[in-house]
């Protein structure tokens, strides 16, 4: 070596920059730590599929770690499946786990379905763990109002447990929440009384579980108690009290309308009577000058029209005495 390095320096110091160029890429982009791991734990992994798996920008550990836990749980789970899962956008990790839970539990779960459960959005884990152990949801306070009119608060708590076969496409708790809901009011409503519901708070379990709430949805209802009823308003009596406002202002507004159209009409009457005032003002006037106009014309004469005033006069003065004879009776009556 050390005649090789006399005759061709730089040829050694190129093969020892290349040889240590090789050691820096291999180390770099095959995970020595993670194929050892997989190879002291019975797992064999080719160097090839590790160095591939840095230029298809895959993280090795997020593949080989599952596939080691897989491999100690007795699952038979190729890598490429893995890898392919990852690559879709899908947690490799948690979908091993929910293989590995089922497994023990002895609920049939492919890999083809864990994958498709966690690409859908759902933690496929955690369907698994409700899977074995049921879950409890607490509705919200239920306000119904039974045939009587008197409203009744209900607070429900449904076991459910999740339905691996229909975690694809099924609905979630919001859809159980609400048939829950529905059948609770629909279950009040159709009581005559509610002391009948206060006195059995199971019919409305019973009822609500009759209907088979969870058809169509990734939970299976194993049941449905009601924890707790509160009388809330007297509905029926508010809806008449506000019928009866509604029916009075109904009232008062057509009293109004009456009462504006006999104003209106006083105002004609009186409109109607001053006009009739003018007309005889009118026609009053005109007697002067009809007066004239006959002494002009030789149809009246002076003894004619002294006669007319003394009828005149003779009339003001019976008005007069009838007036003051009326006048003073009143008293002495």
């Amino acid at each position: 070596m050390s005649d090789i390095a006399k005759v061709a320096p730089g040829l050694f110091l190129a093969l020892l920059f290349i040889a240590f160029l090789v050691l820096v890429i291999f180390f770099r982009f095959v995970p020595l730590g993670i194929w050892f791991q997989a190879l002291m734990s019975g797992v064999r992994v080719s160097f090839f599929v590790l160095f591939g798996m840095r230029f298809r920008k895959v993280n090795p550990a997020a593949i080989v770690n599952p596939l080691i836990n897989a491999h100690k749980a007795g699952l038979s789970i190729g890598i490429g499946e893995l890898e392919g899962h990852y690559l879709a956008g899908g947690n490799v990790e948690r979908v091993v786990r929910a293989l590995i839970s089922a497994d023990k539990a002895g609920i049939r779960l492919s890999f083809k379905q864990a994958t498709a459960i966690d690409l859908a959005g759902r933690d496929v884990f955690e369907a698994v763990q409700v899977s074995v152990n049921p879950k409890v949801i607490t509705t919200p306070k239920v306000a119904a109002m039974a045939k009587d009119g008197i409203q009744l608060l209900a607070l429900a708590r449904v076991t459910v447990r999740a339905n691996v076969d229909r975690l694809v496409g099924g609905a979630g708790e919001e859809t159980i929440l609400a048939r829950v809901g529905e059948g609770i009011v629909s279950t009040i409503g159709s009581a005559v009384s509610h002391k009948a519901v206060l006195e059995n708070p199971d019919m409305i379990s019973k009822t609500v579980l009759a209907k088979g709430l969870d058809a169509g949805t990734a939970f299976e209802i194993l049941s449905i108690d009601i924890a707790d009823v509160d009388v809330g308003k007297n509905i029926g009596a508010e809806l008449q009290t506000d019928q009866a406002e509604a029916d009075k202002r109904i009232a008062q507004a057509k009293a109004e309308e009456r009462r504006a159209l006999a104003v209106a009409m006083e105002q004609e009457f009186k409109a109607e009577a001053q006009k009739q005032r003018a007309l005889v003002i009118g026609a009053e006037a005109q007697i002067p000058l009809a007066i004239a106009d006959a002494f002009r014309s030789g149809n009246l004469g002076v003894m004619d029209f002294q006669r007319y005033r003394n009828l005149q006069a003779d009339t003001s003065m019976r008005q007069s005495i009838a007036g003051q004879s009326e006048g003073s009776a009143t008293p002495g009556a």
